[in-house]
């Protein structure tokens, strides 16, 4: 039995899912996007509210305090398609298809620490929910290829099965598809994060079957009636990546398609796990340019063992720090208020006159928190972004950031940073 949805995610439902109807509403109405929600979002956090207050009696006097910031005749409008959603859950719920938000507790963790803004504000799925935090192996790669490689990622999958691995993949036919295949029929576990059409996929009867026995979960951003559209495919393409402990790109085109554009935002942007590319005399260019962006050679385990310590050495993201400490990180999250004054006041400037993010303001207090607790010893800027297991790039911004408060000290000569003694004894 599906779960009741949160009256957080009816009203997320409401600002920025089609229900059915399409993007644009008979009124005119066209829903937010993520940019948007994200704006609303936060302006509710200023002022200590939720989604779900935009559904209650107050709601009236809540809009009006958002009246200068947003269009709030937009937002009546969409919170006004009250029969739309009971239509839509009522569907939805026909097909065993439940919906959760980053408001929600059971949310995937993955997502929100990996993706932070980008984690989509929707997630709709069918199966156990609990696989989506447990990790796994992320197998891609392209629509059209050779038999030798559907083959390749079925036996792959396979070893993923006998090692207690979870597959995870797009479902798309080609390597996608044939990698949860590999894994369902050697007893395996699979998820497939789809871009299209999730409510024709969970009846499909060996779908079923997986689902029934907790072995397959299915989920996708999109409406689960949506068609295919290319923007979604590239779109779902980092959440793969997000729930795995590390990925094989088994193989991909040169510059182009969603393989290749998946596979260099991962290497270059996103860092949610470890890239692996199929390597070889026989494999396309598309690999061997992988590689030299920054994926690694797959080492082509053998045996579960093998697969397993390979997995077990990959750098985690998300285990770092507890819920408590993320807490308020994702809009449609309550922020806690203290100490948020303290550190408010001593944030540095966001620029172009832009008030200071609560949320990032929380985040970057766990991040003081971590490194006052953890730098025994100076280290450098790499090192640091491996120890939170984020991007040197953010990483960056969080110690200049430390550093201007005087949380840090900076070297020079070599670039190392170190906490300040005084504050550690304190």
């Amino acid at each position: 039995m599906n779960r009741p949805v949160s009256d957080n995610t009816k009203a997320i439902l409401l600002l920025a899912a089609p229900l059915l109807a399409g993007t644009k509403q008979r009124n005119g109405a066209r829903i937010l996007t993520i940019t948007e929600y994200n704006q609303l979002a936060r302006l509710l956090r200023e002022g200590n509210a939720q989604p779900a207050d935009l559904l209650s009696p107050s709601a009236s006097a809540l809009l009006a305090d958002l009246r200068l910031r947003f269009d709030t005749k937009r937002l009546e409008e969409l919170l006004a398609r009250g029969f739309l959603l009971s239509q839509a859950l009522e569907t939805w719920s026909s097909r065993a298809i439940r919906v959760a938000s980053r408001a929600d507790p059971d949310y995937p963790r993955r997502f929100k620490f990996r993706l932070g803004l980008e984690a989509p504000p929707l997630l709709y799925g069918c199966g156990d929910w609990s696989l989506l935090d447990g990790g796994g192996l992320a197998m891609v790669g392209s629509r059209h290829v050779e038999e030798d490689l559907i083959e390749f990622a079925k036996k792959t999958a396979s070893t993923c099965a006998a090692a207690g691995i979870t597959v995870i993949s797009g479902g798309a036919k080609g390597i996608d598809l044939a990698a949860i295949e590999g894994s369902l029929s050697a007893g395996g576990r699979a998820i497939g994060i789809l871009a299209d059409r999730l409510s024709q996929a969970v009846v499909v009867r060996d779908s079923r079957d997986a689902i029934r026995e907790k072995r397959l979960t299915l989920i996708s951003p999109f409406d689960p009636a949506a068609g295919f559209n290319v923007g979604n495919a590239m779109q779902r393409n980092k959440l793969i990546y997000a729930l795995a402990d590390a990925a094989l790109v088994v193989n991909s085109d040169h510059e182009k398609g969603g393989t290749w554009s998946g596979a260099i935002e991962q290497i270059e942007r996103f860092r949610a796990c470890p890239v692996f590319a199929r390597s070889g005399e026989d494999v396309p260019t598309g690999n061997k340019k992988l590689i030299e962006a920054g994926a690694r050679p797959w080492p082509s385990p053998t045996t579960p063992n093998d697969l397993i310590t390979l997995l077990k050495d990959a750098p985690s993201t998300v285990s770092a720090t507890s819920d408590a400490e993320y807490e308020g990180f994702l809009p449609g999250l309550r922020v806690r208020e203290e100490p948020l004054a303290k550190l408010r006041a001593s944030m540095p400037s966001a620029g172009r006159g832009t008030a200071v993010n609560t949320s990032a303001v929380e985040l970057l207090n766990a991040v003081r928190s971590i490194l006052l607790r953890e730098l025994e010893k100076p280290l450098t800027q790499k090192e640091i972004a491996e120890l939170l297991g984020v991007p040197p790039r953010q990483a960056s911004v969080w110690l200049k950031a430390l550093v201007e408060q005087g949380a840090l000290t900076k070297t020079k000569r070599p670039v190392r940073y170190a906490a300040r003694i005084l504050e550690k004894q304190n």
